[in-house]
């Protein structure tokens, strides 16, 4: 006689409880794998810019469009870091030609809660001791070039075993059919990131250009460095931008003499960004990702607990990458309907603008296709 079926309820309980272990592995191994994901996610960008130049650079072969690519990023990513660096350094200096001003600052604020002898900025930097803390900026610092090592070694070895991965799929996948199901599911993964990537860096860019303006216009020091700064944060789901936007205004009360700057500037800021998050944002995202907004923000306080800083800038592209694997297996496709937005996890909606080379892919499981032809 035939084994009974499973009892669906028993199935899911496993489901849950395989899920609920699978995320304390990624607890306590984040020092290894965040590594990876970062250089993984690096690995599909530079991909994804290699195929756009591919596309749009006459003469471009694929085999120049990797090292272009990997060179144009470095170029930026080292250009900005070497302007935020420098800026930096004068906005350090400026704080301490500022120091008159946040004396009176401070008076104002202590007038406003009721304290009669206000604290001087050199009391409370004496109080704070900062020469305390040196310690653990160190180690932080060590920590942080240790991980950067770790993902551009990673990042050089996965680029460089990209060619390796074709022959590992025959013989991962023998038939045909099997291997165009797994071939559609990287392509959506990789959509995925692609179009999060899209919407990321177009969304930044308004809510950076808008703050550059509304800075430029009452006159705030750095004006182009704080955009830049709220751009970098803007990729950071949903509290990034907020937490960026925040800050010019409380460098105007600094700055100018008057409260109107500041106000002006939180409003604007905070205005545009919260525009940009809740009815721009969630609206391509959806419909380029096929992700729930609520689900977004699940995920990033999930991958915030487990992963830190990290997991709050790989929250989203780390999800969908789980929805299209749960969506493969019967036993898990109702977690990726419910992750869904419209309830169809089979498919990622839409491209974004850039089209790539293989624009012409379909996206759709090779089972369904032949089924319906």
């Amino acid at each position: 006689m035939p084994a009974p079926a499973a009892d669906p309820v028993s199935r899911n309980a496993l489901v849950i409880l395989a899920a609920i272990a699978a995320g304390a592995t990624l607890y306590w191994l984040a020092d290894i794998l965040t590594p990876l994901a970062l250089a993984m996610f690096l690995a599909v960008m530079i991909d994804g810019f290699a195929r756009v130049l591919q596309a749009r650079l006459p003469g471009v072969s694929r085999r120049a469009a990797t090292p272009l690519a990997i060179v144009l990023s470095v170029a930026i990513f080292g250009g900005a870091a070497f302007f935020v660096a420098d800026n930096a350094t004068s906005f350090a200096s400026q704080l301490v030609a500022y120091t008159p001003r946040l004396n009176g600052l401070l008076a104002r604020l202590a007038s406003l809660v009721g304290v009669d002898v206000p604290p001087t900025v050199t009391q409370l930097v004496h109080q704070l001791n900062p020469t305390s803390y040196l310690g653990q900026v160190a180690k932080s610092l060590q920590d942080f070039l240790s991980t950067a090592a770790f993902v551009l070694i990673y990042l050089g070895f996965i680029i460089a075993s990209r060619g390796g991965w074709e022959r590992k799929a025959v013989s991962l996948f023998p038939t045909r059919e099997e291997r165009q199901e797994a071939v559609a599911a990287f392509l959506r993964i990789r959509n995925g990131v692609e179009q999060y990537l899209w919407v990321q860096t177009v969304t930044g860019l308004m809510i950076a250009a808008a703050s550059w303006a509304a800075m430029a216009a009452v006159g705030l020091d750095n004006a182009l460095f704080w955009a830049i700064l709220i751009f970098i944060a803007s990729y950071i789901p949903i509290v990034g931008g907020v937490v960026g936007v925040a800050l010019p205004p409380i460098f105007a009360l600094v700055q100018f003499p008057t409260l109107w700057q500041a106000i002006v500037l939180l409003a604007v800021l905070q205005g545009v960004t919260m525009f940009v998050g809740n009815v721009i944002q969630p609206r391509m995202q959806s419909r380029s990702l096929n992700m729930d907004p609520i689900v977004l923000l699940l995920a990033l306080a999930f991958w915030s607990v487990v992963w830190g800083l990290t997991g709050a800038f790989l929250s989203t592209p780390l999800t969908v990458m789980a929805m299209v694997i749960l969506a493969q297996f019967k036993g898990t496709r109702w977690i990726a309907v419910l992750l869904s937005d419209d309830g169809d996890p089979a498919q990622l909606r839409g491209k974004h603008p850039l089209e790539t080379p293989d624009a012409g892919v379909s996206k759709e499981p090779a089972g369904r296709r032949s089924k319906r032809s």
